[in-house]
């Protein structure tokens, strides 16, 4: 799309150049393909592949690189439609698309277009079957149309055609077909017909990639902030404009120069980055995996540094490419909107223009867009840079017209530390948070444009920042707007139901900015080492009490900073069913403002962080600590402070929601005697909902009434479970306790593929265990399949027969998970309540994980009385409650052995990589 000079690269020439060559009757026939036939031009590709990247070794420009091999196509192509004799025909050969513009990677597609004033011959129509056939027998592949001017006509209906004959660039033949394709698009398009078509094209395939420029494993062609935001900046102009190259829109005055610089330096980055997954693939791959990222950024020169952290470079690299994206992102979205302001909109009936309104003497409204009054608003009025941010929430404004956000860009830049100083600028930054009307689509505008990074320099440092793993969906910038979004959201009645105790505590708080700031502080100073939490406090303290704000409210949103993930890991990683664990949570917490406030943040980052981190068990956990903690915190006399007062609370609300649903079938009397026998532990560890559930399984499970007897058959049964994730299935085991059946279950769910999500297991006093798992099916077929259900339910009985049998399955390293290193920490802890150890588990989340577990317990000759299942990303977090088959407490020689047996087996055998690239290839 850009101008490039291919003068300086040296490319293997052709080898049917010569003479003798080019009068070989053999091309003409039709005859079997030889390697003689070819001419060499199949091992002439791969030369000039080879001579490109030794091009870019030595420095040549990737812009130079795509051109050569474009040029060397159009060599190729005209030389076999002179050999075929298309010459000779009234035939036009034309590059489309990509190729069209001259932009060709390794493995690009080649679109090309054969055109014809008429219908074409029976003569001429062979003699392209023919030049077809060399083409595919050389290993070119083009996607190759071959069309009558009328059927061009019709084509051109289809928009996605239309913009490639937008590109079509005559190679060779008849001349006086050179301008027909555009002549085609303008007659069958109008430019706002064709402009609406491609901005809904652009929005629907940024749709298909969850409408953000930062995830995980990007398509840099199709994805927001992918070559093709740049492609529609081109489509929706030429027309307009009838330029054959990008720049000539700098002349043309749509454009600036520095404009044109962003784009140019962006495409020039994420062309170098499809060159080498090219390389890496041998394929026209878009998509950069994680199979890809550690070695490309390798390729592009990212290097680990002596005090790095293991994954640093490719941080790096990413954080590059985000940034890359976001500038095309925005400078597409710019363009495009300013395409419609300048040349569409005034074309439009006086009815459908949008009118203006002054809002004061420096802005006026526009539709639903702000605009500045006059070109020299921000430079002589420094202050309405954030004014106008404001004014936007307080009108219900969303958008800015093209021509201040070019001002406002330029007026970014001469943000520093005097504007930073100066107090109304401050009162108008804390003006803008404490105003909630769109302040998310507010803040996102302020750093698209330059002007969030400029005020607080810290933030420019963590925008496009990712975390190299599964768990971080979303660059620290997106993710940190994102938060301040879900706290919009607790305001919204269409979110309610979703967030019912924490939009109630959030609406009584007055004070919203302090979330707010909290939010845009808690992980300001990752990716610099050290405990970014600490950091953080100290810097969102700072700047509180540097903008006016009270001592008390600078330590709260320090405090906040600093404490962010106290309560998650609190309410994930401990066993918040232990008051003693409550308490010393509610020390640190220290009053219930801190409570309330904190409870907010944390269910809005989780929220924020992975969409599928928040679920129904998390919520319960947060909803009880929140609760639990209140109640000390307030020192309620009726609060449940101690074991007996949980339990007794929990059996309350499991009868009350029982006498509020048709339990005809239930006998109270039964159901309170069942209670009674099923153990502290089991009202501790489970809620009501899965109370009912087991109660009425158990009591309906013959012989009826009896359930608990020991002769009664183990009791397996499932429901539907869409909490944790779509599709999982939730099975609950009533069966007499035995050693071993933490492993054999395990077993079972191994062999059947079935991956676990959440585990339960307790023992009831009469010695039955209860135990509820949630199971992801990845065939997706146990939910609605009944002989699936029934094979699951006999295996396991079945297993609990005979507990010694354990075949594990052997399973592929999912892809994703290839790339990760997690270090595998085995702790053992004491719970003097319980009088067993809790170990926790952090390794790399594999295939078979819990079943690997299973069945090193079962050679040690380990009982679980509990357990806790948590995958964040690539990385599961597991707690058992443990003893031995004695339910004594482990011996230290025991739990070392035990820590040994598991580092062994869960030492992961990773498959050997494909070949990498090499320099000297």
């Amino acid at each position: 799309m850009f101008n490039c000079d291919v003068a300086s690269i040296d490319l293997t020439p052709l080898p049917l150049l010569s003479n003798d060559i080019a009068t070989n009757a053999s091309l003409l026939a039709d005859t079997p393909v030889t390697e003689k036939s070819l001419l060499g031009i199949p091992q002439w590709l791969t030369q000039i592949n080879h001579d490109i990247n030794r091009a870019l070794e030595r420095g040549t420009n990737i812009r130079q690189l795509v051109a050569a091999r474009s040029g060397a196509i159009d060599e190729l192509l005209i030389a076999v439609f002179n050999w075929f004799e298309l010459d000779k025909t009234d035939l036009a050969l034309f590059a489309t698309g990509g190729y069209g513009r001259g932009e060709l990677s390794l493995y690009s597609d080649i679109d090309i277009l054969l055109l014809s004033p008429d219908e074409i011959g029976a003569d001429a129509s062979g003699k392209i079957d023919r030049l077809v056939a060399l083409l595919w027998d050389i290993g070119l592949e083009p996607a190759l149309s071959v069309r009558s001017v009328n059927d061009a006509l019709e084509a051109a209906l289809d928009h996605t055609i239309a913009s490639a004959q937008l590109e079509a660039r005559l190679l060779i033949g008849n001349e006086a077909l050179q301008d027909v394709p555009v002549q085609i698009v303008n007659k069958q398009w109008s430019p706002r017909e064709f402009f609406e078509v491609k901005i809904a094209e652009a929005k629907a395939r940024h749709l298909q990639h969850n409408a953000t420029e930062y995830n995980l494993e990007p398509n840099i062609k199709t994805a927001p902030g992918g070559l093709r935001d740049i492609h529609i900046i081109g489509w929706v102009t030429k027309r307009y404009f009838r330029v054959g190259k990008l720049y000539d829109l700098v002349q043309q005055n749509f454009l600036t120069e520095k404009e044109f610089d962003e784009l140019n330096f962006a495409e020039g980055y994420l062309w170098q980055i499809r060159h080498y997954l090219h390389v890496l693939t041998g394929r026209n791959e878009n998509k950069l995996l994680f199979d890809y990222q550690r070695e490309i950024a390798q390729l592009m020169g990212y290097e680990t540094q002596p005090d790095d952290q293991p994954n640093a470079a490719v941080e790096r690299f990413m954080r590059d490419y985000y940034r890359c994206a976001m500038q095309i992102s925005t400078l597409s979205e710019m363009l495009t909107n300013h395409y419609y302001e300048t040349i569409i909109e005034p074309q439009l009936p006086d009815d459908e223009r949008p009118k203006k309104q002054p809002i004061n003497a420096r802005f006026n409204q526009i539709g639903d867009q702000i605009a500045m009054a006059h070109h020299r608003v921000f430079a002589q009025h420094p202050d309405s840079i954030l004014e106008m941010f404001l004014l936007m929430g307080q009108y219900g404004i969303k958008n800015v017209r093209t021509h201040t956000l070019r001002a406002l860009k330029i007026a970014a830049r001469g943000i520093d530390q005097v504007y930073r100083d100066n107090p109304t600028h401050q009162a108008l930054f804390l003006a803008n948070l404490k105003e909630q009307n769109y302040l998310f689509h507010r803040l996102r505008a302020m750093n698209r444009y330059g002007v969030l990074g400029s005020y607080i320099p810290a933030f420019a440092q963590v925008t496009g920042l990712m975390q190299y793993d599964l768990f971080h969906r979303y660059t620290v910038d997106a993710h940190t707007l994102f938060l301040i979004r879900i706290l919009h959201r607790f305001t919204d009645p269409r979110f309610y139901e979703d967030f019912p105790l924490v939009s109630a505590i959030f609406q009584r708080i007055e004070r919203k900015e302090i979330l707010v700031l909290a939010a845009m502080f808690h992980d300001i100073a990752k990716g610099r080492g050290g405990n970014h939490s600490e950091l953080g406090q100290t810097e969102s303290f700072d700047f509180c009490l540097a903008h006016g704000m009270s001592v008390a409210d600078a330590k709260l949103v320090g405090w906040l900073t600093r404490y962010h993930l106290l309560m998650s890991m609190t309410a994930q990683k401990k066993d918040i069913s232990d008051p003693e664990v409550v308490t010393i949570f509610a020390n640190l917490v220290g009053n219930v403002t801190h409570l309330n406030h904190l409870y907010v943040l944390t269910v809005a980052d989780m929220n924020a962080t992975n969409p599928q981190l928040w679920n129904s068990w998390r919520a319960t956990l947060m909803k009880q600590l929140y609760s639990q903690t209140r109640r000390i915190l307030r020192a309620d006399i009726d609060a449940p402070t101690n074991r007996q007062d949980m339990i007794s609370a929990t059996r309350t609300q499991a009868l009350v929601m029982l006498d509020n649903v048709n339990n005809q079938h239930m006998n109270r009397d039964e159901v309170l005697r069942l209670w009674d026998d099923l153990g502290d532990e089991y009202f501790l560890r489970e809620i009501p909902e899965d109370i009912l559930w087991h109660t009425e399984a158990i009591l309906n499970h013959p012989p009826i009434g009896l359930a608990s007897n020991a002769d009664s058959p183990p009791l397996v049964v499932l429901r539907e479970h869409r909490e944790l994730a779509l599709d999982a299935v939730q099975v609950f085991v009533y069966t007499q306790d035995q050693t071993n059946l933490f492993a054999v279950t395990m077993a079972v769910f191994d062999q059947m593929n079935l991956d676990v999500l959440d585990a339960r297991i307790i023992t009831a006093t009469r010695d039955f265990a209860l135990d509820s798992y949630v199971l992801l099916d990845p065939s997706g077929t146990l939910l609605v399949d009944e002989d699936s259900q029934q094979e699951l339910k006999q295996r396991l009985i079945n297993a609990f027969k005979d507990p010694t049998v354990l075949k594990l399955t052997n399973k592929r390293m999912p892809r994703q998970l290839r790339h990760f290193e997690v270090t595998t920490v085995i702790n053992f802890e004491f719970n003097e309540a319980s009088d067993q150890h809790i170990m926790s588990l952090e390794t790399l989340d594999q295939p078979g994980l819990l079943a690997r577990v299973g069945q090193v317990f079962l050679q040690e000759k380990i009982e679980v009385h509990a357990a806790r299942i948590t995958t964040l990303g690539e990385r599961a977090e597991d707690m058992f409650y443990i003893s031995d088959q004695n339910d004594e407490p482990l011996s230290a020689a025991r739990l070392d052995a035990l820590q040994s047996a598991l580092m062994t087996s869960l030492s992961v055998q990773r498959e050997q990589p494909a070949a990498a690239y090499s320099k000297s290839d």
